[in-house]
């Protein structure tokens, strides 16, 4: 059994209500991936305000090329060690892909992921009708949900790559359109990622609910990033808009500590981690 570290400092639990009164008292939300225990105890330690148990983990744990590969099973799996080494951060899940397929197989995953695995909160991507439909049946059964919009990963072959979304007029209008949608469906926060940072705040200002970016600039709620980019670990060349925090630091901690300084502070990210 994973033993909790007694030398964690103790906090209150981080809500869904709280997340909302964050955004309204201007309070930046720091969101962070984990895969396992021992580093959602360090994001514990760093006082991270949401652990994201990503299908970015097809990625950085298993070797893809893509999130595609990523299944439920393997999602309960990850979001059930992550749970274990957290106490007061707000733990996301994922739901990996064609999860959303229907309703049906929607609460079946959602069921696994917050009843079984211990999230609190699952995450979809798009704003499709169906996605619309199965956010609606989330709520209606009292399960937290986070929309994702913008550069959404399980679309990456429609979109021919991970590509940047919203650069022309009528596309930031559509991406501005799907997160009224969303929001109207009952999706508790949302993820903005890869889009202009234009974009990011003109969302960012629009919806109620929190917005947290990642590469949609600083004028987000919040932000979210890969936890090997932030420790400089992922292969191959990072993200535009991720940054090496474990560079000139001496431990893992330092690292995560010093991301959510950044966040909190409006340092990052700054402006050479945007897009225009």
């Amino acid at each position: 059994m994973y033993v909790q570290n007694a030398n964690v400092p103790e906090r209150k639990p981080v809500t869904v209500p709280g997340l909302h009164a964050m955004k309204a008292q201007g309070r930046r939300i720091v969101m962070l991936t984990a895969y396992d225990a021992s580093f959602a105890w360090q994001l514990e330690a760093a006082g991270v305000d949401v652990a994201l148990v990503g299908d970015s983990l097809g990625m950085v744990v298993q070797g893809h090329r893509s999130t595609l590969p990523v299944t439920l099973e393997h999602m309960v799996y990850h979001t059930a060690a992550v749970a274990r080494g957290l106490s007061a951060t707000l733990l996301v899940a994922d739901l990996p892909f064609m999860a959303d397929r229907d309703v049906a197989h929607v609460l079946e995953a959602a069921a696994r992921l917050v009843g079984e695995a211990g999230a609190a909160m699952v995450k979809l991507e798009g704003a499709a009708p169906h996605v619309i439909a199965a956010i609606e049946a989330l709520r209606e059964r009292a399960v937290p949900v986070c929309a994702h919009l913008g550069l959404t990963p399980q679309s990456v072959h429609k979109f021919g790559g991970f590509r940047i979304q919203g650069r022309e007029q009528a596309a930031a209008d559509h991406i501005l359109a799907e997160a009224l949608a969303v929001q109207a469906a009952g999706a508790d926060l949302l993820v903005i990622e890869g889009v202009p940072t234009a974009l990011g705040e003109r969302i960012s200002a629009t919806v109620q609910i929190p917005v947290i970016g990642i590469g949609a600039g600083p004028h987000c709620d919040g932000q979210v990033l890969v936890i090997h980019d932030v420790l400089g670990v992922t292969p191959g060349k990072r993200p535009k808009f991720s940054k090496d925090f474990l560079a000139g630091r001496d431990s893992v901690a330092a690292a995560i500590a010093a991301y959510a300084e950044d966040v909190r502070s409006g340092a990052f990210p700054a402006p050479e981690h945007c897009f225009n």
